[in-house]
């Protein structure tokens, strides 16, 4: 599933035409840089899912921000529409492939596209750190905040893409980046505002982040495979809106609560409710399968 999704997207103009981009605009942008005498700035709050760090970083990181966290990322609104408007997600499940195998072989190509793009520019994360005086941390906290954050958006563009019409899938993204921005940074600012640092907790906190609302994303994709749904069941995909919706509320209350040292664990907790809250029904172990229906004579 992976090779396949992998082989056609690097076939798509929509990584081709951004990958030449960006290493166009890489080169401009650091020349920019050079010319204008920008430097980063030393600062305490230098980590991971900092944005106000990435935003003034110089023209170099904003144009890879722009390239690895919004026109990659947001090409996968097109990649589960693929499966379920000609059905090709039953085949899928009719294969030893679940649910979960399909959502994330997906995610690793859509962000795999993210990371090699973002890979493609290390040298010239190498060459500002030699000539421009960088400094090596603050080049690692920007490349962390492009990686994660990439990795939630793909997940949000991928969730978003399970649903047929396209104002709803506009409307189901938004939710999810408007629920990611303010799950995380309840526990970010509060674990940064407690230690006075972006220290172990913080980045701690910020791993804790990416992987509830990589999740969150997966699981929301996941949500509309299912085949059937039983009489007695909530609409899965509607279960998953809905956690999305108090996600921020509740891992906002677990921080307050625990004055701000303790967000992750609203994060990894809603993480685990995210990956639960759609169980297909099994019968269980014990229970033999029931006669075949043959015709008498």
């Amino acid at each position: 599933m992976t090779a396949k999704e992998l082989r056609q997207s690097l076939r798509r103009g929509s990584f081709v035409y951004p990958f030449l981009g960006i290493q166009l605009f890489a080169v401009v942008a650091m020349a920019a840089e050079f010319q204008l005498g920008h430097a980063a700035e030393s600062s305490e709050y230098t980590g991971a899912l900092n944005l106000w760090l990435l935003a003034s970083s110089g023209p170099f990181w904003m144009v890879v921000a722009a390239i690895c966290l919004l026109i990659i990322p947001m090409s996968g609104v097109i990649l589960m529409g693929q499966e379920l408007e000609e059905g090709n997600h039953e085949l899928l499940l009719l294969t030893k492939l679940d649910r979960w195998k399909i959502v994330t072989g997906k995610f690793i190509t859509l962000w795999g596209l993210c990371a090699l793009t973002f890979v493609s520019l290390l040298p010239y994360v190498v060459v500002r750190y030699m000539v421009g005086g960088i400094e090596w941390w603050h080049e690692a906290a920007c490349a962390g905040t492009v990686l994660g954050g990439s990795a939630m958006i793909s997940a949000g563009a991928i969730g978003a893409s399970a649903f047929k019409r396209t104002g709803v899938r506009v409307a189901v993204l938004a939710l999810f980046l408007a629920s990611m921005v303010a799950g995380c940074a309840a526990p970010l600012l509060g674990i940064g505002a407690q230690s006075g640092r972006c220290g172990w907790i913080y980045h701690f906190t910020a791993l804790a982040a990416v992987v509830c609302y990589t999740l969150m994303g997966l699981a929301l994709a996941r949500s509309r495979l299912r085949l059937a749904i039983m009489a007695y069941e909530v609409q899965p995909s509607g279960m998953i809106i809905g956690l999305l919706v108090f996600a921020p509320f509740v891992i906002g209350l677990v921080t307050a609560v625990t004055v701000g040292w303790g967000g992750a664990l609203g994060l990894i907790g809603t993480a685990i409710v995210a990956v639960r809250m759609d169980v297909t029904p099994k019968a269980p172990q014990w229970m033999p399968p029931p006669p075949p229906d043959l015709p008498a004579g």
